[in-house]
């Protein structure tokens, strides 16, 4: 289990070393994706992409530890 954990641990801090941020909530995602126009829509979707992992991650975390 230990090791589960530090795989979620480690990927959860790249989440925020990469070229696009990985927002912090959906309101945060929802305000990029109204305030670009239409443009930058790859890194809106990268943004989103990131922050589906995010949530998977954490939701794992907290299964985990809930055991």
């Amino acid at each position: 289990m230990n090791e589960m954990l530090d795989f979620i641990n480690t990927e959860l801090g790249m989440l925020n070393r990469g070229l696009v941020r990985t927002p912090d909530n959906e309101v945060e995602l929802e305000r990029f994706a109204n305030s670009n126009g239409g443009s930058c829509d790859l890194i809106l979707m990268q943004m989103a992409k990131n922050y589906g992992y995010k949530i998977a991650l954490l939701n794992m975390l907290e299964s985990i530890k809930s055991e």
